[in-house]
């Protein structure tokens, strides 16, 4: 279960990890700028086992894999959104980083409690009593991200 770190639609990899970043290679370092630019005191306060929970076309822009690398390296367990950019998708999954697509985002809130119940494709939210749809990960990408990558 974790604490949920709220996000409009389109929120693009500049966005999570700006580009004067780029060349810092240690995910540990990237990760004190995260969301740096609209969200300061993220990368500061993020706990181990947190969500962030967006949108729609979440990771749109740049096809850097910093921008999944420095959101694992937060220590979130997953980004749920309403849907990804596709090579985003691909390179959150690829690193180990937690991708989950629900439509029912709008009903979630900052600071809300949840909890993933991936064999039944559940969303809990501990702090309001609600229980939201997720659609399904295939087996090979849940192993892929088992694994770490």
């Amino acid at each position: 279960m974790g604490r949920v770190w709220k996000f409009q639609d389109d929120i693009d990899t500049d966005v999570i990890i700006q580009g004067k970043y780029l060349v810092i290679n240690d995910p540990a370092e990237l990760a004190k700028h995260v969301f740096e630019s609209i969200r300061p005191d993220f990368a500061r306060n993020v706990k181990e086992g947190d969500f962030v929970v967006a949108g729609e076309n979440f990771g749109c822009g740049s096809s850097r894999e910093h921008a999944p690398l420095a959101l694992k390296a937060t220590g979130i367990e997953a980004v749920v959104a309403k849907s990804f950019a596709r090579i985003f998708f691909r390179n959150a999954v690829n690193i180990g980083l937690g991708v989950i697509e629900c439509k029912e985002t709008d009903r979630i809130d900052e600071g809300d409690e949840i909890q993933i119940d991936y064999k039944n494709n559940i969303i809990i939210n501990k702090t309001k009593g609600e229980n939201y749809e997720m659609n399904p990960i295939p087996n090979f990408l849940k192993k892929i991200i088992e694994s770490g990558g």
